[in-house]
């Protein structure tokens, strides 16, 4: 058969529209959804004859019933969200790709009425006066940080780009060679400084870097000192850094303010839960830090949110800033920001209640019950599977604790009738999609992330996979 008949065969958009399946679909699909994607079936079908070897031609042939299977597909498909809830079984707690933290369930109400209703956003309500969206969180954040006052944007490299640009744009600032991180995204420390303003005057070596280095950097177009927590990689072995209080006694001396971009942003100790010590806010806060900065959808275990705490002096100025309103956080941030801070005022109920670290800190007995329970619910399945639990470690991922292992337990995986690639990918295009990893070629699911109410969702998932 020649490709002029093939396309011939081709049926018109009005025959689709007249199958009865595509006619059901047309009772709850607006009808310009179901002819674009009547339309696009075609035309991909038409230019799969177009591509075709004259040798492969007459093993060709134009299916109507796979066609509109197709375009049911397509149809149904747009009209889901895109942006949905998964089940993330990677073990990586902060997952970027995933959306980094979870809130806590017991704020749900709280964002729907503000999210659904009008809101305090900006206004005072004892005065009944224009107020600050940032009135909300200022006097928990300076409670819990010690800090004279605070300003939040949209993410950290806004807040670094917000501090730099307000106090040294123009001028010089000096940050040790072995701290000009990536932050993700490809991009980098020294990228954020140019589009701030403020030019980049590296020192030291990139293992180490001596007092003296900063010292004899200062010049008269000096503007601050910046320090950079390397909160997602490690340097070890033959290496040396300045300490905090030794910059700060330096920037004293010179009359210059000192700079921290803290990265993570972690609110407690957390090496009490038997975790590396990884610095905390309040530790930058009382060396004497002039300007710190961290993230509020990491180790803080909130919303996305650059957190900007400091100098009042400081503070003030960027308030007045441009940049502020082009990198002011919305009303859902604030509000999801103010209710997660409120955990921290009983750091026991914050451990215990903000998903982040209830997970980083859970011991591996109870991640062991979840396995098992999980396991037996899916051997009852019967499915064509080989199941096993084993120990294995977690990862705090999203750019915190890069050396960190916590110990947890996995459930591995290998499907009898398909490969694990395509286990893999049957699980991840499930309704609910379940992110895994593979490795030697089993399926892992990392039970420290996974919760109690997904085990129906994942039983469902294999179900629906290996049927």
């Amino acid at each position: 058969m020649s490709k002029e008949k093939l396309l011939r065969n081709l049926p018109s958009v009005d025959e689709l529209l007249y199958d009865e399946e595509i006619k059901e679909i047309l009772n709850r699909i607006p009808r310009r959804v179901v002819v674009e994607n009547v339309r696009r079936v075609i035309q991909e079908t038409r230019e799969k004859i177009l591509k075709l070897k004259d040798s492969h031609l007459t093993d060709f042939n134009v299916d109507k019933e796979n066609m509109i299977t197709e375009i049911l597909i397509k149809a149904n498909r747009f009209m889901e969200m895109n942006l949905k809830e998964v089940i993330n079984a990677t073990g990586v707690v902060l997952h970027t790709n995933l959306g980094r933290s979870l809130l806590v369930d017991d704020m749900m109400e709280d964002l729907w009425s503000v999210a659904s209703g009008y809101s305090t956003l900006e206004i005072n309500v004892d005065t009944g006066k224009r107020g600050s969206r940032y009135s909300h969180v200022e006097e928990l954040i300076k409670f819990i940080t010690g800090a004279e006052d605070c300003l939040v944007v949209n993410n950290n490299a806004a807040a670094v780009m917000l501090v730099l640009s307000t106090m040294a744009k123009g001028k010089e600032v000096i940050v040790s060679r072995g701290e000009l991180v990536e932050i993700g995204g490809s991009f980098r420390i020294p990228e954020v400084m140019e589009q701030s303003g403020a030019k980049l005057v590296d020192v030291g070596a990139t293992n180490k870097t001596h007092l003296r280095d900063y010292e004899g950097a200062i010049g008269e177009n000096t503007a601050a000192l910046m320090k950079v927590h390397t909160s997602n990689y490690r340097i070890l072995g033959f290496t040396e850094e300045i300490g905090l209080k030794d910059m700060v006694e330096l920037g004293k001396r010179r009359n210059l303010p000192v700079i921290e971009d803290l990265g993570s942003g972690v609110l407690i100790d957390l090496s009490k839960y038997g975790l590396a010590h990884e610095p905390t806010v309040q530790e930058s806060v009382n060396a004497g830090v002039d300007v710190i900065t961290f993230s509020g959808d990491k180790l803080l275990g909130g919303p996305q949110a650059g957190i900007i705490i400091g100098k009042r002096k400081w503070i003030e100025k960027m308030k007045k800033n441009p940049l502020t309103r082009a990198f002011r956080v919305d009303k859902l941030t604030m509000v999801a920001l103010e209710a997660t801070l409120r955990y921290y005022l009983d750091e026991e109920m914050a451990v215990k209640t903000i998903p982040t670290l209830r997970m980083i800190t859970e011991g591996v007995d109870t991640i062991r019950e979840r396995a098992e329970k999980l396991m037996n619910l899916i051997t009852s399945m019967k499915l064509p599977l080989y199941i096993d639990c084993r120990e294995d470690y977690s990862q705090v991922g999203g750019g915190s604790l890069p050396l960190e292992k916590l110990p947890t337990r996995i459930l591995t995986i290998k499907a009898h009738n398909i490969s694990t690639p395509q286990l893999e990918e049957g699980l991840r295009r499930s309704k609910k999609p379940i992110f895994t990893r593979i490795t030697e070629d089993l399926v892992i699911i990392d039970l420290r992330t996974i919760k109690e109410r997904d085990f129906e969702d994942i039983c469902q998932g294999l179900k629906e996979v290996l049927k």
